[in-house]
C-alpha cells in the first residue's frame, strides 16, 4: 500500500541495479522485482549477485562499475538477456578511508571517488544513448546526506557523494529535453555491512524497505516532474512531493541549500 491508501505501483520493463548483491542495492532488487520488473543484478561478488538474481528469478552479472569495458559489457549483457533497460539504479558505492587526510592512502581514498563517482557516471554514459534513442527511461542515483550534513566521518566518502549530488542534478538537466528523469535520492542511514560497523546500536537508523519503495515509486513515472531533486526515503513524504509538484518546480523547493 502506498501512504495515500491506495494499491503500490506495478511495474514492467527491464530494470539495472548496480550494487545489487547485498544491503540497499538488494533490497531495491527485490522490491522491483515483487512490482512486475525483469531485473539485473549486478555486483564484483559473484556469489552475491547469483543469490539474489536467483531469489528474485533475475540476471546475475559480475562487473566492476569502475572499470569502462565492464560497465560497457554490462549494459550490452543485460538488453542482449532482458531487453532495453528502461530503469538504472545506480547503487554500486563504497565507503571511504577513515584516516585523516594527511595519513591516508592516495591509491585507497582515490579509488573511493573511482567507485562512487566514475562508476555513476560509467554506467549512465552506457544507458543513456538507448534510452535516447527510445525516448524513454529513468536513472536512479544513490546519493547521501553525507555530501553536504555535518559529521561525515571520512573526506573521500562525503567528497565522492557531494559530487553524485550534483551529478544527478546536473544530468537530469542535461536529460529533461529528451524526457529521461534522473533522481538522487538518499536511502537514510541503513544498517549495512559498510555502515554497521561505523555507527553505534542506537544511531537513528532509517527502515531499510524505505529506499526500495521510494526507487519503486520513482520507476513508475509517477514523480518525473520532480527530475533532478535529491529525494530523502525518510525524510520525504514522496506522495505528498508528487501532489505538489508543480509547486516544487515554480518555487524551486525541496533543494539542498547550506542549511539543514
Amino acid at each position: 500500500m502506498r501512504s495515500d491508501g491506495s494499491l503500490a505501483d506495478s511495474l514492467d520493463g527491464v530494470a539495472l541495479v548496480t550494487g545489487g548483491g547485498r544491503g540497499i542495492g538488494a533490497g531495491i532488487a527485490r522490491e522491483l522485482a515483487a512490482a512486475g520488473m525483469s531485473v539485473a543484478v549486478a555486483a564484483r561478488t559473484r556469489e552475491q549477485v547469483e543469490e539474489v538474481a536467483r531469489e528474485i528469478d533475475g540476471l546475475p552479472v559480475v562487473a566492476d562499475v569502475s572499470s569502462p569495458g565492464d560497465a560497457e559489457a554490462l549494459v550490452v549483457e543485460v538488453e542482449r538477456v532482458l531487453g532495453p533497460i528502461d530503469l538504472l539504479v545506480a547503487n554500486a558505492g563504497i565507503g571511504g578511508p577513515s584516516e585523516s587526510t594527511w595519513e591516508a592512502d592516495p591509491v585507497r581514498w582515490w579509488h573511493t571517488h573511482e567507485v562512487n563517482v566514475l562508476g555513476v557516471f560509467l554506467c549512465c554514459r552506457a544507458v543513456i544513448p538507448g534510452m535516447i534513442e527510445r525516448g524513454r527511461g529513468r536513472i536512479v542515483i544513490t546519493a547521501s546526506g553525507a555530501a553536504y550534513l555535518p559529521g561525515s566521518r571520512s573526506v573521500a566518502y562525503g567528497s565522492s557523494k557531494a559530487a553524485v549530488n550534483r551529478f544527478g542534478e546536473t544530468l537530469a538537466e542535461e536529460l529533461r529535453p529528451v524526457g529521461i528523469a534522473v533522481f538522487p535520492i538518499s536511502p537514510g542511514l541503513v544498517q549495512t555491512e559498510m555502515t554497521g560497523d561505523a555507527f553505534p546500536d542506537d544511531a537513528p537508523w532509517t527502515p531499510p524497505e524505505l529506499a526500495p519503495r521510494l526507487v519503486r515509486v520513482l520507476a513508475s513515472g509517477r514523480a518525473d516532474k520532480l527530475t533532478g531533486r535529491y529525494l530523502h526515503a525518510e525524510h520525504d513524504d514522496i506522495e505528498d512531493l508528487i501532489r505538489r509538484a508543480d509547486e516544487i518546480v515554480e518555487k524551486d523547493l525541496n533543494a539542498i541549500r547550506l542549511q539543514r
